[in-house]
């Protein structure tokens, strides 16, 4: 009688648990992106200047300088003054239009 009745018992714990399975395994999350670069030659990103600042364009000039990081300055923006040799600044106009690649 007990048998039965444990078994009653366990019967819908396990198809419960039978249901609840997760599927198929889901892949892992991409690792968060790191940029990769050093100190910064802002002589290879010239070729950003007359440019719109877009985001492929300051990606690839911040690619092309070697910087670690890449930041738009726009006219009378309040930056910080410190430099860094690993910073490119993209200097552009009330348009978006780069007027010059600086590292710092």
């Amino acid at each position: 009688m007990h048998s039965r009745l444990a078994a009653c018992a366990v019967l819908p714990l396990a198809l419960i648990a039978g249901c609840s399975s997760l599927g198929p395994a889901t892949p892992a999350a991409p690792a968060p992106w790191t940029p990769t670069g050093g100190t910064c030659n802002a002589a290879p990103a010239q070729s950003a200047v007359g440019q719109n600042a877009t985001a492929s364009v300051t990606e690839q000039a911040r690619q092309r300088s070697g910087a670690l990081i890449a930041r738009i300055l726009r006219p009378g923006q309040i930056v910080t003054q410190e430099y860094d040799a690993q910073r490119l600044n993209l200097e552009v106009d009330a348009t978006g239009r780069i007027l010059a690649a600086r590292c710092g």
